[in-house]
């Protein structure tokens, strides 16, 4: 269908003719994006055996499965996030709207940097040749880098500066961009440790800023959490987005060998589009934002004896109320379960005739993702959190279990496919479920050290689960029972 007679298109409203034409270019790229890699795939996961390919009737259906499912779901996405919107009625002092948007488009950039990665990390590592095993450690890798940059990066920023390492997070993600290009381990190893250490600043860092400069600004707390609002709220539409552009962009340039062990185009094509980002950052950040500090004393050794003796007070704390262990053996097993989910999706929907449309399939996760939390949201404010949870973990258990059987059984993508789009609706339920019930529960004065110790038992669960080497079909029934297990110690 050409792009001129696509009905949408005759949108009046600039923004909705904008994301339309994202939209349907996706979806153009994904007709055109099967001719357009066949010569970047010959070190693919999946064998294409030329006797199997089907028809052109069954490949145009095959292509429209989740373009259909896409559809409507972006519909049912635009209806809930209008009607949970971020508000507020407080009045709005002078200066504010300029605060609001030198933090939001530093903060655009910088989380659509970060959601352009998503899509096709995997896809990048196996095309390259790497084994499961092998691509199984570069993820422990990124998340151990981001598991232990992150017990100290909060006090490094502080006193730093959370300017500085606001630029530092694009530096360090602009460089693991770059080793993208590289088939060598050990460089791409690199870049999982750079990214890592990256994501932690991203999701540290930034969030600081705001709140020290709005403090400093004097403006009302009211405000703040209305701020909050619209961060999340931008994170979400951002990644709906970048999930859009990293299809484009992975399908306008066949994966080609540039010489040696240098590769450029295919699905290194979203990480040049991130550091496109990332370069816009840096100079954004450095015009708009001002640089501010922590309380004196919380960097350096200070920060780190405040750590251990946060992390101290925090093992002390679970003694104090039985529920505070429960709830970290709920955070560690869904969030487990969450993580392998994001190592596995890729080959999960492999198909040995088409590529799918990672991008288009990401974004359609994310919408899922943002249509869970905005259902929470439109909840009674006197329904409690702790109620809303356990169905949710057991809806993600059933969701974990449809793609398991699926998988098992040998049952076609769209049933794999809807039970991720079931699991990622119950993780944006779950999201801001849990921090309520975290907030009713865990003591305010040891909250921080609470937190950290609920990492050990979510680390050790995550790294056992991605280095076991399990099939597909294993590794989702063990998270469907970890999610099912939550059930009964919630109730």
């Amino acid at each position: 269908m050409p792009l001129r007679n696509a009905p949408l298109l005759r949108a009046r409203n600039p923004l909705a003719k904008a994301a339309c034409v994202a939209a349907v270019s996706a979806w153009a790229s994904t007709r055109s994006s099967d001719s357009g890699r066949s010569a970047a795939r010959p070190l693919l996961h999946v064998a294409v055996d030329p006797g199997s390919l089907p028809s052109d009737a069954t490949g145009a259906l095959f292509g429209d499965i989740y373009t259909a499912v896409s559809w409507p779901l972006l519909l049912g996405t635009c209806a809930l996030g209008w009607l949970t919107r971020p508000m507020s009625n407080a009045k709005v002092p002078r200066g504010f709207h300029e605060f609001q948007f030198r933090y939001l488009i530093v903060w655009c950039l910088a989380i659509t940097a970060d959601w352009l990665q998503g899509p096709y990390v995997y896809e990048l590592y196996a095309s390259y040749g790497w084994s499961k095993v092998d691509i199984a450690k570069l993820f422990v890798a990124g998340f151990g880098s981001s598991m232990l940059t992150g017990t100290f990066i909060g006090s490094v920023a502080d006193a730093w500066g959370r300017k500085s390492c606001a630029i530092l997070y694009c530096i360090l993600y602009a460089l693991a961009c770059v080793t993208k290009h590289f088939n060598l381990y050990w460089i791409l190893m690199l870049g999982r440790l750079l990214g890592g250490a990256a994501t932690s600043l991203l999701f540290s860092t930034f969030e600081c800023w705001m709140v020290g400069e709005h403090k400093r600004c004097g403006f009302p707390d009211e405000l703040l959490r209305y701020m909050f609002g619209l961060m999340f709220f931008v994170q979400y539409l951002a990644a709906i987005g970048a999930g859009l552009l990293a299809q484009f962009a992975a399908s306008s340039l066949p994966l080609t060998h540039l010489g040696a062990s240098t590769w450029y185009g295919g699905p290194t094509t979203p990480f040049d589009v991130s550091l496109a980002f990332l370069l816009i950052a840096i100079p954004t950040i450095s015009f708009l934002w001002q640089e501010n500090y922590g309380d004196p004393g919380e960097g350096g050794c200070d920060g780190v004896v405040q750590i251990a003796s946060s992390f101290k007070a925090g093992c002390q704390s679970l003694s104090s109320d039985w529920r505070v262990p429960l709830l970290g053996l709920v955070v560690a097993a869904f969030e487990s379960s969450m993580y392998v989910f994001v190592f596995n999706w890729t080959p999960a929907l492999d198909s040995a005739s088409i590529a799918p449309p990672h991008g288009l399939i990401f974004s359609g996760f994310m919408m899922a993702c943002m249509c869970g939390s905005s259902l929470f949201s439109l909840l009674d404010a006197s329904v409690q959190p702790i109620k809303v949870l356990w169905p949710v973990c057991l809806a993600a258990a059933i969701a974990l279990a449809c793609v398991a059987t699926s998988l098992w059984t040998g049952a076609s993508e769209e049933w794999v496919f809807g039970g991720f789009l079931a699991f990622e609706a119950c993780v944006g339920a779950y999201f801001p479920c849990v921090s309520t019930v975290k907030s009713q529960i865990v003591p305010e004065e040891t909250r921080a050290g609470v937190y950290n110790v609920y990492r050990v038992p979510l680390n050790l669960c995550v790294v056992l689960l991605l280095l076991a080497d399990l099939e597909l079909q294993t590794s989702f029934t063990v998270c469907t029972c970890c999610s099912s297990s939550q059930r009964s110690r919630l109730r």
